[in-house]
């Protein structure tokens, strides 16, 4: 049985995010998002057909602020108040959701199993415990750090389901 699910690359991941946020974005290697981290992280869950999890990806307070400002047009000043208070502000979460929506695209592949977005957890709420454990898994994952212009810089996760 061959496996269709691929990880994105890096430079696929920067490319959507400088498409999407109208600004140079600088993706390079980075930590992943581990455990203490969580509370704090936007996390997006993606479902195949059957709603079995596909993937999680994690975006951390700061990237999460960041991008939400920089898609809604908003000051670098507005993502700062965001992280400031550990919050995101919910015109950032309405940007980063759509964001989200639109990373779904760098999941779909041809031949694979049709990949959608289930929810968004943001910070302060409680990730399922089935999300949690994919999202800080081990294997298949990419770990980014995702700068963007004029903003400010953050952690991406994302995890594939075993």
């Amino acid at each position: 049985m061959s496996d269709v699910s691929v990880l994105p690359g890096s430079l696929a991941v920067r490319n959507l995010f400088e498409d999407l946020l109208g600004r140079e974005v600088t993706v390079s290697p980075g930590d992943p998002i581990g455990a203490p981290e969580v509370p704090l992280t936007t996390c997006a869950i993606f479902t195949d057909n059957s709603q079995k999890i596909y993937a999680v990806m994690g975006m951390t307070l700061s990237l999460a602020a960041n991008a939400g400002a920089a898609l809604g047009l908003l000051p670098a000043g507005a993502a700062e108040d965001s992280i400031d208070e550990k919050q995101l502000f919910p015109n950032l979460a309405e940007n980063v959701f759509e964001l989200c929506n639109v990373f779904t695209s760098l999941l779909n592949r041809e031949g694979a199993p049709h990949v959608k977005l289930y929810q968004v957890i943001y910070p302060n709420q409680e990730l399922p415990g089935d999300a949690r454990a994919v999202l800080l898994a081990l294997g298949r994952r990419l770990d980014l750090s995702v700068e963007v212009n004029r903003y400010g810089k953050g952690k991406l996760s994302l995890s594939l389901a075993p």
